[in-house]
């Protein structure tokens, strides 16, 4: 599906028979089992029981509660970009899994060598390397999972085994640890110390298992942390390529909030161009480009074309936010398309970076709401340009991504600079105290 139209049609209007997956035999094989993770489940009522699970902790009213963790975690952001610059990727992956990690397991990332920053560098590098979901040659051929990496056709299935333990660690050591500190009395409210408390005081008439406990707080990381790392990642390689939207966007801020302060939740309404560079870093380079695979249900007939049960049925994003009949110009980065005329063209939002139907992530609320406080706060207080190399000469990034879930820049420099003293000033005054 190369439209939005189409998308809608099936996924939002048929619904019923197009809210299915297909069995995704290769990250089965990564640590995902059937069952198990509501990203692959199949349709029914596992997914519709995930789904509320999540819903109830991640809704629109809901997530309104997390944004002090936001505000703090994006305090933090700034003064490490503005301290090291050279980290820049590390600093908004770390950025992205913070917040989700306190959200999650109510645990807050101290130092490098805290170990859910291990594990969270290498989930990352496995859902990031994976391939697109049911297209690789092990989904059409399973056998393959039993070849060495070396045999045709079997790489993903080497890379699988080879990272698999990263998947395992992801739901097993968050789980025990939040035990742990809940028998000591130290755990921190989260998502996980709720489900674990309602387990063990309700025992066997507890509708969840702790199965459905460790599978919705696995996906709960996944989505949010590297989807908002790679739109982070896609943003700030935006604003070295196109200085003028950093420009327009600066100016916005300071004509609407001044210099005084950084940016908060209740600015976004009064700075439609800022709102227009997070949408356009959504449309640009989207972070999972083919989405998901659907799966019908039963046969369905569209515009005249039979699609038998069983289909795979594959939302490209990609394609409908660079289709031309709806952006002018689309390859390029204009956050001004969305302003009305005749400032702007009055464009759409991009349709899809959420997903879907009975799909859509449940996490989309909390995920835009951390992408646009960093975003604007960025922009209030740094500059953003080419890195120089030993000659003083502009690096121009290469344009390229990674290949799986998740699309990231292939790694890029630049230099992060404050934009004079008075935001170096807001930087280091920013709070970053615990909010727990």
């Amino acid at each position: 599906m190369n439209s939005v139209e189409a998308a809608n049609d099936l996924l939002e209007k048929r619904s019923a028979n197009y809210s299915d997956r297909p069995i995704f035999h290769l990250f089965n094989y990564l640590g995902w089992p059937e069952g198990f993770s509501m990203a692959h489940i199949r349709y029914g009522r596992q997914f519709q029981k995930h789904r509320r699970i999540l819903q109830d902790y991640l809704n629109k009213s809901t997530s309104v509660s997390y944004r002090p963790i936001q505000l703090q975690e994006t305090g933090t952001l700034l003064q490490s970009l503005l301290s090291d610059d050279t980290k820049r990727d590390h600093i908004i992956r770390r950025f992205s899994t913070t917040i989700i990690m306190r959200l999650v397991y109510g645990h807050q990332i101290t130092s490098e060598e805290d170990p859910y920053l291990a594990i969270a560098e290498r989930v990352g590098h496995a859902i990031s390397n994976i391939g697109s979901p049911g297209s690789t040659p092990v989904d059409f051929f399973p056998i393959l999972k039993h070849f060495p990496a070396w045999f045709p056709g079997a790489y993903y299935a080497g890379f699988a085994r080879d990272n698999r333990s990263a998947i395992q660690n992801l739901h097993e050591y968050p789980f025990k640890e939040v035990e742990r500190l809940m028998a000591e009395g130290k755990a921190n409210p989260s998502f996980l110390a709720y489900h674990l408390e309602a387990l063990h005081r309700d025992g066997p008439d507890c509708p969840n298992t702790a199965e459905d406990i460790k599978g919705t707080a696995g996906v709960m990381y996944c989505a949010a942390s590297d989807t908002t790392w790679s739109s982070l990642s896609m943003f700030f390689l935006a604003m070295v390529l196109y200085p003028e939207c950093q420009v327009r966007a600066q100016k916005e801020i300071e004509a609407v909030i001044g210099t005084e302060r950084l940016p908060t939740f209740d600015d976004r309404n009064s700075l439609p161009y800022v709102e227009g560079v997070l949408q356009e870093t959504l449309r640009w380079n989207h972070a999972v480009p083919m989405g998901i695979p659907h799966r019908s249900m039963e046969d369905d007939i569209y515009r005249g074309m039979f699609i038998p049960k069983g289909s795979l049925i594959v939302a490209n994003t990609r394609g409908m936010t660079l289709d031309e009949s709806v952006y002018a110009d689309p390859f390029k980065f204009d956050p001004a398309r969305y302003l009305p005329q005749p400032e702007g063209r009055g464009e759409p939002y991009p349709s899809g970076p959420f997903g879907f139907g009975r799909r859509i992530c449940p996490g989309r609320h909390v995920a835009d709401a951390s992408m646009w406080i960093a975003i604007a706060s960025v922009l209030a207080t740094l500059s953003i340009s080419k890195a120089l190399d030993e000659s003083g000469k502009e690096i121009t990034p290469r344009v390229a991504f990674t290949s799986g879930i998740t699309s990231h820049p292939v790694p890029y420099r630049c230099r992060i600079l404050s934009r004079n003293e008075r935001a170096r000033a807001l930087i280091v005054q920013a709070d970053v105290t615990d909010t727990y």
